[in-house]
């Protein structure tokens, strides 16, 4: 069934960084992980940003949790191939796939 194949179901991230809708943006992933990878990067690239100084950062689940709610609004649409569209998921969805994700990088 292709529910449990996250590895190559098109995914795409929207968000909005603040009530500003002028931040409002998208990235496309081929893949659920790719697009965790992506939220992770989005959040490594912010911490940098805030701690220039700082060589290598660590942070832990809820640091992501805190920037994933800290947004305006964010959401994932994945593609379902069983029904030819894309199925849209909230931010639980995101927190929970982004903590699995991490826990098999930490594997």
């Amino acid at each position: 069934m292709s529910h449990n194949n996250n590895n190559n179901r098109h995914t795409i991230i929207l968000m909005q960084a603040s009530q500003n809708r002028g931040t409002r943006t998208f990235m496309d992933y081929d893949s659920v992980t790719h697009a965790m990878d992506g939220i992770c990067a989005l959040y490594e690239r912010k911490l940098k940003e805030l701690n220039p100084a700082i060589r290598n950062l660590s942070y832990d689940i809820s640091d992501l949790y805190n920037f994933i709610d800290g947004l305006a609004d964010m959401s994932a649409l994945v593609y379902d191939s069983s029904i030819h569209a894309y199925l849209p998921h909230d931010r639980q969805w995101i927190k929970q796939k982004t903590f699995q994700h991490l826990k098999k990088l930490a594997h």
